[in-house]
């Protein structure tokens, strides 16, 4: 369903602040607003540092969740920054690949390693990862970003998952480009997909809003991915969605999982997890949260209550969700 027109126009307007770098870098300069703001992203966001994120992963795949790691950042505009953001991965993949890997994977985007800067520096550092990754037994799941660098994100991947199958990609079912580019990413390769519906602030006319045919188009990239023989995630929080694509894909065992953003709905995960079906649970970290709590409470402007709430009096730890 639609938004309502005052919560779309909320949300609208939320997703344009959360990409102002001035006041992005305000917030993280003020002694007052970055503690209060900080309590609020703390629902969907482990911690600011590899430790929480690893020990936050860790509980959850005790609890037995599947996983999908991510140190948050993206846009990132210096090559110095970029080659950062590479070593903190490297890091990651480096301390699991001494822990038991099973069901875990990492996700990044490729703007947090330098498609903002060079797609060659992004691709260079994404087979520097990948290579790592495939030693440790570790999955790659590149995340999609704005429609504008759709093309630069799939040429990337088609250059580095032939060599290293452990590369999946993230498609928007809310583009209608989208349907072309998973025939031409199930013509060859083994990748994983991950399928979600589309965050992104697109022009208008560029993008198939929320709704029934929304939903449709869903259903058909999740079939198409299932009968092309690849394992499919299916990200979304919607659970009459999840409901009838588990129906409709009930006797292919293993080639469907629920994935879920850490914070969001963890009594459906909770309930889905308990009933047998694999259910994927993406976590971040990092300093660069902002935009990530602008994004969730845009997807879903009621909670801006809990944010409020957890900024004035604090919160349940997520985790404990779980």
């Amino acid at each position: 369903m639609n938004l309502p027109i005052s919560e779309q126009m909320f949300a609208d307007a939320l997703k344009s602040i959360a990409r102002n770098l001035q006041l992005k870098d305000h917030i993280r300069q003020s002694k007052e607003l970055y503690p209060l703001l900080l309590r609020a992203a703390e629902r969907f966001v482990a911690g600011e540092h590899r430790l929480q994120g690893l020990a936050c992963n860790k509980s959850l795949l005790n609890k037995g969740y599947l996983t999908s790691l991510e140190y948050i950042g993206e846009n990132t505009l210096t090559e110095e920054e970029c080659t950062k953001a590479v070593m903190e991965f490297s890091s990651i993949i480096q301390t699991c690949s001494n822990e038991s890997t099973e069901g875990l994977r990492i996700s990044l985007d490729l703007s947090h390693i330098g498609l903002s800067v060079d797609p060659g520096l992004a691709c260079h550092h994404l087979l520097c990862l990948a290579e790592q990754a495939e030693q440790a037994g570790l999955q790659l799941m590149i995340s999609m970003e704005e429609s504008a660098k759709t093309d630069a994100i799939l040429s990337i991947v088609n250059k580095v998952s032939p060599a290293y199958p452990n590369v999946g990609i993230t498609l928007q079912a809310h583009l209608p480009r989208t349907l072309t580019d998973l025939e031409m990413i199930l013509s060859g390769g083994s990748a994983p997909i991950r399928i979600v519906k589309g965050a992104y602030q697109e022009r208008e006319g560029e993008y198939i809003p929320r709704s029934p045919l929304l939903n449709e188009r869903y259903i058909q990239l999740v079939d198409m991915g299932i009968r092309a023989g690849r394992k499919v995630s299916v990200a979304t929080h919607d659970d009459r969605l999840i409901e009838q694509i588990l129906c409709n894909f009930q006797e292919v065992q293993g080639a469907v999982e629920i994935e879920m953003l850490y914070g969001i709905r963890p009594e459906l995960s909770k309930r889905l997890k308990n009933q047998g079906v694999p259910v994927r649970i993406y976590l971040t970290y990092g300093e660069e949260w902002f935009l990530y709590l602008c994004h969730r409470i845009a997807e879903h402007p009621p909670n801006l209550y809990d944010a409020v709430t957890r900024m004035i009096q604090g919160g349940e730890d997520s985790l404990t969700l779980y």
